[in-house]
């Protein structure tokens, strides 16, 4: 078996940061789907292994704690480790060092998904033979999956129309692009003097190019706040989010 973990020291240029000097969430989550891309190519079950067979690496969940949100970083050196798989879903960790100190952590869910048929796939029986892709098994270090409340009003809310820029290479909106929605509708004061402190993502339906959505967020108090991404037209959820800041 090959060494499961791979790391990557990223250098933050100047389009990765907010005009307060943080990271922007979105850059982070690209970041963390680059790495998991390069991670799964060099164990074997990448884009040239998957696709070939009509399938794709859809990404379920997120949860991501932080230490101490990345502000005026220059570099920052990000690790990840595939968990193995359990049934029908594989597992991911990420974590996140500026200035030698570790100063986040994320844990992720994937399923392999038929391109055709959109039916999720046995990821067991696709990699069976890859000594690389292991059974799960629970440990410590795996972030623990907090359950994201229904909204019950909305306080702000905004219509975003999906660009030919924001989909990839599976022809729908990449996962990057829902953090930026989620957060667009609070108040600029809130997202400039408040910093993430832990974010669960729920990603439930694709949505595709030139379909619109609407961000309902709700505040639930001054740290703590939901996000729900509904399909304009079928009003279906596309993902759910809850962020909580301080």
């Amino acid at each position: 078996m090959q060494d499961l973990t791979l790391q990557e020291n990223i250098h933050i240029r100047y389009s990765d940061s907010e005009c307060n000097n943080r990271l922007k969430p979105f850059s982070l989550l690209n970041f963390f789907q680059d790495l998991a891309a390069e991670s799964a190519e060099r164990l074997g079950f990448g884009y040239s292994v998957i696709y070939p067979q009509h399938l794709m690496w859809v990404l379920l969940k997120y949860r991501i704690e932080f230490a101490d949100y990345p502000t005026h970083v220059n570099q920052l050196t990000i690790k990840t480790e595939p968990r193995g798989y359990n049934r029908m879903f594989a597992y991911r960790n990420f974590e996140i060092y500026a200035d030698g100190k570790l100063c986040g952590k994320a844990s992720s869910v994937w399923a392999l998904v038929n391109s055709k048929t959109m039916d999720i796939a046995n990821v067991g029986q696709i990699l069976a033979g890859n000594e690389n892709m292991i059974k799960f098994v629970p440990q410590e270090a795996d972030l623990k999956f907090s359950k994201i409340p229904p909204l019950t009003k909305a306080d702000y809310e905004e219509t975003f129309k999906v660009r030919y820029n924001d989909i990839d290479v599976n022809m729908h909106a990449n996962n990057g692009n829902y953090i930026v929605w989620a957060i667009e509708p609070l108040p600029y004061e809130w997202k400039h003097e408040k910093k993430l402190k832990n974010i669960d993502i729920v990603f439930k339906k694709e949505i595709k190019c030139g379909e619109e959505l609407i961000c309902k967020v709700q505040k639930l108090d001054d740290h703590n706040t939901v996000h729900a991404l509904v399909h304009a037209q079928t009003q279906e959820d596309l993902c759910l989010v809850k962020c909580e800041w301080i």
